[in-house]
């Protein structure tokens, strides 16, 4: 279901995230062609794999002591690995290494990474699930074997616990786990401060992960500055976790987040799942005898964009919360950025919102109670957040 007037994947209006740090720019674009407003911020530093020293040592550490099997994960980790290895003038001797032994891959772009660098797999399940290939190795026995596990990212405690190798060692196997591609959090967190404020605050419509190692690095941003309740809270509610795939939302589901994700864990399905589900999900009020609808940074008008201040934005907010009651002068006063002031900065900002929206009768005055949404008929197809306890911002 989508407004009058919009194309079926239109994000016009909405604001979303994009939390990735590889291939974001691509993945931004294929969003904002879409008509999405984009906030823009990198979770993870990748380390650049040449000056991965850690890497360095255990390539080293396989080429004097080969693996009898080696398990290729991703495509992009195992290339990247090639290519580092190229730069260390290690590269014949780790594609000989890994020749001498068996080789699994995880899936098919693991499989394609596998044949471009000359080398053949043995085995590669049809489900691209680690699971079977865990599976796969215990059926004809890892005792005594020297096992290499390509791994991709680090682990931390928000991301899901990485039992393929500890299974594979309580197995009898000797396991090597390959650290490609390690990050660490940005070198500047405040693009990363700046989101998290935005998901607090309800001003973005969704975050987006493209890796389980995002989702760690945002949450323990949010956890050194003490927000962490709050930014689970509001994820949990309004603004919509899209992952690329179920590694990636492991993190948020076992937290009790509802995540969304496309059926193929892809850059270019991810951005179509976005615009499906965004306009789904959308408020929609028929209120004045027009149909709105709040997106986190403006408020859709009979399908047109009207952009708010963030004063006339947040009384907005707290008004489509109970469509058709009566919010009090107090309770809007307390929605307003800063809280502070006496209820005429509510007049104020009441009188804006109507300006702004282009459609006065929408904001019903109730003479000496309050205000109050002037609903026609309620027609909301999500749930728009219950009053809960407002977030300020990033530090409060």
């Amino acid at each position: 279901m989508t407004e009058a007037g919009t194309a079926p994947e239109s994000l016009a209006g909405f604001t979303v995230a994009v939390t990735a740090a590889r291939r974001a720019d691509e993945f931004a674009a294929l969003l904002t062609r879409r008509g999405a407003t984009i906030i823009a911020a990198p979770a993870i530093r990748i380390i650049p794999l040449a000056d991965d020293t850690e890497l360095a040592r255990v390539t080293r550490g396989l080429i004097a002591d080969p693996p009898q099997v080696t398990v290729a994960t991703t495509g992009i980790g195992l290339r990247g690995w090639m290519e580092a290895a190229d730069d260390w003038g290690l590269a014949d001797a780790l594609h000989n290494t890994l020749a001498a032994g068996r080789v699994l891959a995880r899936g098919p772009k693991a499989k394609g990474a596998i044949r471009a660098a000359g080398l053949r797999e043995e085995w590669s399940p049809a489900s691209e699930s680690s699971a079977e290939v865990l599976d796969h190795l215990l059926a004809a026995g890892v005792a005594g074997m020297r096992i290499a596990v390509q791994l991709h990212g680090a682990t931390t405690e928000w991301e899901p616990v990485p039992d393929f190798c500890e299974v594979l060692r309580c197995a009898g196997a000797d396991v090597v786990p390959v650290p490609v591609y390690r990050w660490t959090p940005p070198e500047d967190p405040a693009p990363m401060d700046r989101l998290i404020e935005a998901v607090l605050t309800g001003s973005v419509d969704c975050v987006t992960f493209t890796s389980a190692p995002a989702v760690a690095a945002m949450l323990m941003r949010a956890k050194e500055i003490d927000v962490v309740g709050g930014l689970l809270h509001a994820l949990r509610g309004r603004v919509l976790a899209a992952c690329v795939g179920p590694i990636t939302a492991a993190p948020l589901e076992e937290l009790g987040v509802a995540t969304t994700q496309p059926a193929r864990a892809r850059l270019g399905a991810l951005a179509r799942h976005v615009a499906e589900e965004l306009p789904r999900r959308a408020n929609r009020i028929q209120a004045g005898g027009h149909t709105i609808s709040v997106r986190g940074a403006c408020v859709m008008v009979d399908g047109e964009v009207r952009q708010l201040p963030p004063a006339p934005m947040a009384l907005m907010r707290a008004l489509c919360r109970q469509p058709g009651r009566v919010v009090s002068r107090e309770q809007l006063l307390a929605t307003l950025p800063g809280g502070g002031g006496d209820t005429h900065a509510v007049e104020t900002a009441i009188a804006r919102l109507r300006t702004g929206l282009g459609t006065p009768k929408a904001i019903q005055t109730v003479v000496k109670r309050g205000y109050r949404l002037a609903v026609d008929v309620a027609e909301c197809t999500s749930d728009p957040t219950p009053a809960t306890p407002r977030f300020a911002g990033v530090g409060s």
